[in-house]
């Protein structure tokens, strides 16, 4: 194996606990949106931009992981069939929270009905990022995947 091959499977792991990082940043953002906003336009269409940035770039993270990641783990390692399973029923969950959010803030729910929303994603997001870090990192330090990192893991 190549040092290039060795660092192309190694930063699979770097890679998705980097997305992760990108995404609760993210999310600490939608969330210091909703507090700090005021009844201000500026503060709405910060908010807007901020929130719908956050669901976006989760849920595409997520469908990058059931199109691409998933299969391939499932391949080399049919063992975590039922792990993978269980993340995607997660990935479901939270697009159904994404959708609620997004609801929520395209009818200007007031600051209290967002904070509820956004701590709810968080909490399952927060979960579900460490499954997944504990079930599959192992994993990715040696998956031989050779699919662009923002289809695989999303466009982040």
């Amino acid at each position: 194996m190549t040092e290039r091959e060795t660092t192309r499977l190694i930063a699979w792991n770097n890679e998705l606990r980097s997305v992760h990082r990108r995404l609760r940043d993210a999310l600490a953002v939608a969330q210091a949106a909703v507090t700090d906003g005021g009844p201000s336009d500026d503060a709405t269409r910060d908010l807007l931009l901020y929130c719908h940035g956050f669901c976006v770039a989760l849920d595409g993270h997520h469908r990058g992981e059931d199109r691409a990641l998933f299969p391939a783990i499932e391949a080399a390692h049919p063992d975590l069939a039922p792990v993978l399973r269980s993340l995607e029923r997660d990935h479901s969950m939270i697009a159904h929270l994404l959708g609620e959010l997004s609801a929520a803030v395209d009818r200007s729910a007031s600051p209290a009905e967002l904070s509820m929303h956004l701590d709810g994603v968080a909490a399952v997001m927060e979960t579900h990022f460490r499954y997944e870090e504990r079930q599959l990192l192992w994993v990715l330090d040696s998956l031989e995947l050779h699919d662009a990192v923002s289809g695989v893991l999303g466009p982040l």
